[in-house]
């Protein structure tokens, strides 16, 4: 798979979610895809309080998969971003 390939945008109802391939799968900005679901309002404020809730409720093992990669942001410099597979970001929704 080329580097091209590795970093790409999905697309969800028309909004671009960051991913990139880190350790064989695909791992997509818990951000972006949070941003998708609420709209525009706050969603890194939004995904902080999702994290204390899950972990207030039990939910450690999402938390423990959750990863920060380097993915491209607004301003075009790498920045950390958690980061999710398709099974955790699939529990995040739920």
């Amino acid at each position: 798979m080329s580097n091209e390939e590795k970093s790409k945008l999905a697309l969800f109802e028309g909004r671009e979610i960051r991913k990139a391939f880190h350790d064989g799968e695909w791992w997509f900005s818990i951000i972006d895809v949070v941003e998708t679901l609420v709209g525009g309002e706050r969603p890194r404020k939004c995904w902080s309080d999702l994290k204390k809730k899950l972990i207030a409720e039990g939910y450690f093992e999402v938390s423990e998969k959750i990863g920060q990669l380097k993915m491209v942001a607004p301003n075009g410099k790498q920045r950390l971003t958690d980061c999710a597979n398709t099974e955790t970001i699939f529990r995040v929704i739920q």
